[in-house]
């Protein structure tokens, strides 16, 4: 039986899987109908800055991932942390 990925809320840190982005985290900020909005963090699960910001433009700047790429394949995501509730 399959374990069921966990619903994308607010607050969570969930790691890309994807070899080619390998460490990096995000934290999820809004969930809409189709995409959570998110933003890259660093180890800590604080927001990335300067080095740490990678794979963002400019540091703080969020982006948008279809909610179908929050399960634990090699290309999605896999959930780190619930986060504060």
């Amino acid at each position: 039986m399959k374990t069921p990925t966990p619903n994308v809320e607010p607050g969570q840190v969930w790691a890309d899987n994807d070899r080619r982005s390998a460490g990096r985290k995000v934290r999820v900020v809004e969930v809409g109908a189709t995409h959570a909005t998110v933003e890259l963090v660093d180890q800590r699960g604080r927001p990335a800055r300067g080095h740490e910001a990678q794979q963002q433009a400019e540091p703080g700047r969020r982006t948008r991932i279809r909610l179908d790429r929050f399960r634990p394949t090699s290309t999605g995501y896999r959930l780190v942390s619930d986060g504060a509730k």
